[in-house]
């Protein structure tokens, strides 16, 4: 049996503004909407569709990054000023962890989703 994740749903306030937020501190670009939802494409075919609703519940998203990649997110992200956190308690301000001998960094997005960007150990 081949089983792959094709895409998720992203629930926000504001469907452009989140969607815009993501694409942009991950360097990628949004696709057309679609029907009621934002389209972001990942690099292994997976789309975040961003979907307005009144009420969200926070959830945590999570993102494998090579190295310059993450050297880039993580430089995006400290230009806009958006606190970042080693540890996914947000504990541990400005830091970057290394779990697993790799790199990791939590952040929010509009909506408080907890948002991570880490790297191969």
């Amino acid at each position: 049996m081949s089983v792959e994740l094709n895409h998720t749903i992203v629930c926000v306030t504001d469907r452009e503004k989140s969607a815009e937020f993501l694409a942009g501190i991950l360097g990628l670009r949004t696709e057309p909407v679609s029907g009621p939802f934002v389209p972001i494409r990942l690099a292994n075919g997976v789309t975040l569709d961003y979907l307005r609703v009144d009420r969200v519940t926070s959830q945590h998203y999570a993102f494998l990054v090579g190295d310059d990649d993450f050297d880039a997110a993580l430089a995006r992200i400290e230009r806009a000023g958006i606190t970042y956190w080693a540890d996914p308690f947000h504990e541990r301000a400005g830091e970057v962890n290394d779990l697993n001998g790799g790199r990791g960094v939590y952040f929010e997005d509009p909506d408080g989703h907890n948002l991570e960007l880490l790297t191969r150990g």
